[in-house]
Order: structure tokens, then sequence, then C-alpha cells
């Protein structure tokens, strides 16, 4: 009698193909629980529920404590595509060890289970059918979260006739010295590097796979489009959005334009099959208290599921202070994409897919609205 052939285990260029996302809480999926903001109960915008983060087989913990890789998350585009999600919130393009683990985008391996991001893609992909890699990082190398912070913090301790802002502060500036972008320009390039080591190391030549690298959205309007006056602290106790409008003004023209323009020259530099995703406009009319959009109660919806809600609120997470923030909201999510702006994101990430030839491009909402079969954002990839 004759005998089965051998299974093929599944590898490169074998097997269901798959979308692998690596790097930061960008593309991990923080603030994905909430879709859209409200100063009322938070179940009214809680879209995922408590197990949001949890990534683990049986989805009852995460597997990496603070990683916030949610089921809103860009990886699952679905279509007969396995997603798989890596990523980190809070990772740069190094690990770091000290306090909460953050795997960075490296082959760190302690030999008791943490592992950064390239080590994991290593052996993940030695055993899956990886088409494309898809790769958001360097915010945090550029100090982000604490830009934040000062910006927010500023605001609140100064009166509006005497307004301290951020962008002068030298710790906010001295991350975008020149010698300090081509500095984190470089570890941007090298993480990038590592995964197409970590891809050959698993067995692909780079014919066979795609990076996409994405840059970052603009999460606040500039000033004149805020809806809520400067005067006063409305701009943060109701919206969220404590920022004065010179720094917001800033951190449009300057530090989101330094930030990015240091991811398109580190993929420029390395090049080959990198191919990239441009997020930078992508948000426009949907941002965290722009005068486009609202808070569910000041658009007259009741919850996050009524008719309009994707059009009507905000794609980006109210910045929460430790001194305010109140369960089940976290500090962390803060200024970060919400249900509704990860799934647009997802919805760029398919059409880069292409259909198993990966392209480049620019997401973008433009004049679009609704949602598509999926129950995303309508968006264009051009």
């Amino acid at each position: 009698m004759a005998t089965a052939p051998p299974a093929v285990a599944d590898g490169p260029g074998v097997g269901t193909p798959t979308v692998v996302t690596l790097g930061d809480s960008y593309i991990s999926g923080e603030g994905g629980r909430w879709a859209g903001n409200t100063n009322t109960s938070s179940s009214n915008v809680d879209a995922l529920g408590s197990t949001a983060y949890y990534d683990n087989a049986s989805s009852t913990a995460e597997t990496i404590a603070g990683c916030h890789r949610s089921k809103a998350a860009e990886a699952f585009i679905g279509g007969g595509v396995v997603g798989a999600n890596l990523s980190c919130s809070g990772a740069r393009t190094y690990t770091q060890t000290g306090g909460d683990f953050k795997p960075g985008i490296d082959f760190y391996d302690n030999g008791a289970g943490q592992q950064g991001q390239a080590k994991m893609l290593q052996t993940y992909a030695a055993t899956h059918n990886v088409k494309m890699v898809v790769l958001s990082i360097g915010g945090n190398n550029f100090n982000f979260a604490d830009i934040v912070q000062t910006c927010i913090t500023n605001f609140l301790l100064s009166p509006s006739w005497w307004p301290n802002y951020c962008y002068d502060d030298s710790s906010v500036s001295s991350n975008f010295t020149t010698t300090n972008i081509t500095n984190q320009t470089n570890a941007i390039k090298g993480a990038i590097q590592n995964v197409q080591s970590a891809m050959a190391n698993a067995g692909y030549a780079q014919s066979q796979y795609t990076i996409l690298v994405q840059n970052y959205m603009s999460p606040v309007p500039l000033g004149s489009g805020f809806r809520y006056s400067q005067s006063g602290y409305t701009r943060q106790s109701t919206g969220g959005c404590g920022f004065w409008n010179k720094d917001a003004d800033w951190a449009n023209n300057t530090a989101v334009v330094k930030i990015n323009g240091a991811v398109a020259s580190a993929a420029a530099q390395v090049g080959g099959n990198v191919k990239t995703m441009n997020l930078q406009t992508s948000f426009n009319g949907r941002r965290l208290c722009e005068n486009t959009v609202g808070l569910l109660e000041e658009k007259g919806l009741a919850t996050w599921q009524s008719t309009g809600a994707v059009d009507k609120t905000e794609w980006i997470s109210q910045v929460r202070t430790v001194s305010t923030v109140f369960g089940p909201y976290q500090v962390q999510e803060s200024l970060h994409p919400n249900y509704w702006g990860e799934l647009a994101l997802r919805n760029c990430v398919r059409q880069a897919y292409n259909g198993g030839t990966p392209r480049g491009g620019t997401c973008a909402r433009g004049s679009l609205t609704g949602k598509n079969a999926q129950g995303e954002p309508n968006m264009t990839l051009t």
C-alpha cells in the first residue's frame, strides 16, 4: 500500500500567506479598546471590552504585559491572510529591560523567554509564509510620550495670558537637533536592516516578502482647528487635548514632520524590498479635539454603535494624566489611534498587501465617509 507523502510545514513560500506587524504602540493597537471619546460612561465607547489587549492563545492575558496588542490592530486584514502582531507599546529600536520589558527591533534573547522583535520574527517566519512585514518604529526614540507630557503640563500650569510653551523647552527641542535626528535615523535604519536579517535567517530571499514601513499621523489639529478655546482649562478638562495653539502648530509643522522625515530617510537608505506607507494626514478631519468631530455627547450619540458615530467622533484617544485617569482607562492609551483609527489603518494595510503583491503609498481619508463591508472607515491608498 502506498503511504501518504509527508506533510509539508509552512515556511518561506509555503502555506497560508501571513502579514506580521512589528514596532511600537502606533501599530500594536494601543487605545484600540475605545471607539471615540466621551466624558459620560466609558461603556458607551467600549468597543472591545476588558479583553481588548489579551493576545495569548486563550485570550485570557497579554503575552507581554503592557504591549497592548489589541484585537482591532492593523495586522488582522482577513481575506484568507493570517495576521501576527509581534509589536509592543513603548517599543524603541532597541530592547528595554529596565522596569517593564519592551522588546525592540533587535535579536535580544535572555534565554528565559524574553526576546527582541527581530528574534521573534525570525522564529515565527521560519514556520509561516510571511509575505509582508509592517513596521512602525522611531516615535519613542524621539521621546514622544515625554514630549506630550511636557506639553500638557505646561498648558495646565500656565495661564492663557502668559502661556508656557513646550516646543522651546530644552527637554523637548533637544530631541530635534540635527545630531539627534541623524542618530535616530540611523537607529531606524538599523531596525529595518534587522528585519531583513531576521527574514534571511528564517530562509527567505528578499524577493519573497516586502517590508512596509509606516510613519506617524498627526494626532491633533493646528491651533486654529481646535473646537475648544485655549483660554481656561476646557481644552484639557473636557477634550483631553491640553495643548497651546502654538504647541499644536509646532507638533504638526515640526515634530511630526521631522520624525516622519527620519523614518522616510531610513527606509530610503535601506532600499531593496522596503516600501513606505505615509500616514501623516490620514486622520485629518477626525483628530482629537478637531472642530469637525466631537465627543459622543456633543454629537447627540448614545454609544459608539449609534448611526454615524464613525464620522462624527474622534479617531484618537483623549490624553489622560496620572492624576485624572480612572479605570478602565489607562494613561498609556493617551493620544493613540482608537478603535476607529486602528480599523482605518487596517483598511490601508489591506490595500497595501494588494492581494499578495504589496505596494506602498499614502493612506488618506480625504472626503470619504462611512464604513466598508468589514466595518472599517473608508480609506484610500494612493
